[in-house]
């Protein structure tokens, strides 16, 4: 009798291992201010060649139209890792810094807690750039999470020496090697397992007299801190993971926010110099490219690149600060065919490359031309393992799978965009509504004015006008409606996905940018 239950209890336990190793190993790639037409299976006539990127479209589908949820980057990152809408948060406009508390609250479901908890080792390594909660010196003011009256912590406050109070190991990443913020943002320490991995001891500064494209802010930094060295770090800690974790039971998430192209612009060789258009900025952008080629290698001499789902895509589009003037004389457009650069509304601040690779499900060289967002990488991994998502999670995010399979129906039926200064926009079919565009204030309460830009609503075809010139809201009064209201019914409704209508994050400033959801004519 003891054999029989021995016999049927290992029978249980092999079942569970192969179940395990049937589920996908899972890395999401995110670039940092690269834009659509920088890669060149994007850009016929991109100056900028990316042929590892370029050969993973092939490998596997190639989305056209592809949008971040934000036109900047702490937004787009908290809509990858929560499934949420950034602007459902305090932080309604701009970006989180270095030293900024915790934007992703205890309590609040996160893509590598979900996964952790269904059976996946996780990692999530390079720029992390959503707040952390330091610890504080002498028991000094420290704050819980994110909001409109606490944003920034006092650097001098902050005891480097100790572990973070909330910081990645609590939203479900086993290992954790972070910067802080942007590569341009102090404090200039890296953080492993939520610890600096050295204390800084001293100020760093670049100025525009040295490289007017490689530059930051002073700041704290520590020793083992060098700017042109943190992508080939990141690299090399990512590709040590993957090797480390290959062929286990268990399979594997990485979340790689990558540092680059975003300023400072620091190719070093044997990329420096390498661009046929001798700009630093695409010397960078194919060190990137030969960077991603080694971790693809990675995967094929581990053996586990079949079954292996592979997700690249950028935060927002390019930034004109790196060195725009040198790339058009050179005949290149980072944005492609679009309008507009990182920070705005119009296409080429959300507009996004984005290439998924998984032998095993998707069919080589596909190509999809539906309107999809980074905050469906949530669902799409919750339907990989079949989890259920509560009411209170993930509440913007639909799952990929029917497009990556071609099996079901995906279920996005709008896409609401949002810029630099909190200004809202939505997104359906062919058409795309921007509201209130001269709503957005910065944080130093001056109103931001968009060039030229003096109407309330502002409507595109982008099938007819993809360089979105031709206003036409005057001639579509009922389309305009019909986008208004379902951007406010989702904007209240707390959610854009079906369920019980939820609770935005509670916020006691001022929304200027949402009054038309809240406030009638």
């Amino acid at each position: 009798m003891k054999n029989k239950y021995f016999k049927v209890l290992m029978i249980f336990f092999v079942c569970n291992a192969m179940y395990a190793q049937k589920q996908p190993n899972i890395i999401y790639i995110l670039a940092d201010d690269l834009g659509i037409g920088d890669l060149s299976i994007y850009n016929e006539n991109s100056k900028i060649q990316t042929p590892h990127l370029d050969n993973m479209a092939k490998e596997g589908m190639r989305f056209n139209d592809a949008h971040t949820s934000s036109s900047v980057c702490t937004p787009t990152r908290y809509g990858i890792l929560t499934g949420r809408y950034n602007w459902r948060t305090p932080l309604k406009e701009f970006v989180t810094w270095g030293n900024s508390p915790s934007l992703i609250q205890k309590g609040r479901l996160t893509v590598a807690q979900m996964l952790k908890e269904n059976g996946y080792k996780t990692a999530n390594i390079g720029k992390w750039h959503l707040g952390l909660n330091w610890t504080m010196k002498n028991n000094s003011l420290e704050f819980d999470h994110y909001s409109e009256q606490s944003n920034r912590l006092n650097f001098k406050d902050i005891d480097y020496s100790q572990p973070l109070k909330f910081g990645p190991l609590d939203m479900g990443f086993d290992y954790s090697y972070i910067i802080a913020a942007s590569l341009n943002m102090p404090p200039f320490v890296y953080i492993e397992n939520d610890k600096a991995t050295m204390v800084p001891t001293g100020i760093s500064s670049q100025t525009k007299k040295q490289s007017p494209y490689a530059t930051w802010i002073r700041g704290d930094i520590a020793d083992d801190f060098k700017h042109e060295e943190v992508l080939p770090n990141v690299v090399k800690k990512s590709i040590s993971f993957i090797k480390d974790n290959a062929n286990k039971e268990t399979p594997f998430f990485m979340y790689i926010p990558l540092p680059s192209p975003h300023n400072p612009v620091l190719p070093i060789a044997p990329w420096k110099g390498q661009s046929d258009i001798k700009s630093p900025y695409a010397d960078f952008v194919i060190m990137i490219d030969d960077l991603m080629g080694t971790i693809f290698e990675t995967l094929k001499e581990q053996g586990i690149d079949q079954n292996t789902l592979v997700v690249f895509t950028s935060d927002n589009g390019f930034a004109t600060t790196n060195d725009l003037k040198t790339l058009r004389q050179n005949k290149h457009s980072p944005s492609y065919i679009y309008s507009g650069y990182k920070g705005s509304y119009l296409e080429g601040g959300h507009r996004v490359p984005f290439l998924v690779k998984w032998p095993e499900k998707i069919k080589p060289n596909s190509v999809s031309d539906v309107t999809i967002c980074t905050t469906d990488f949530m669902a799409t991994c919750a339907e990989i393992i079949h989890y259920d998502f509560k009411d209170n999670e993930a509440e913007d995010s639909f799952s990929m799978m029917p497009l990556l399979t071609n099996e079901g129906d995906y279920l996005r039926d709008a896409t609401i965009h949002h810029d630099k200064y909190g200004v809202f926009a939505i997104r359906k079919g062919d058409w795309k509504l921007i509201v209130s565009p001269n709503s957005g204030i910065m944080a130093s309460g001056e109103t931001k004015k968009h060039k030229d830009v003096y109407a309330e609503e502002v409507l595109y075809n982008l099938k007819k006008d993809i360089k979105e010139k031709n206003n036409v809201a005057g001639q579509f009064p009922e389309k305009v409606k019909e986008l208004k209201d379902l951007l406010t019914q989702q904007i209240r409704d707390g959610r854009s996905t079906p369920g019980k209508v939820q609770k935005n994050d509670a916020y006691n400033g001022e929304w200027p940018q949402a009054n038309f959801a809240f406030y009638s004519k």
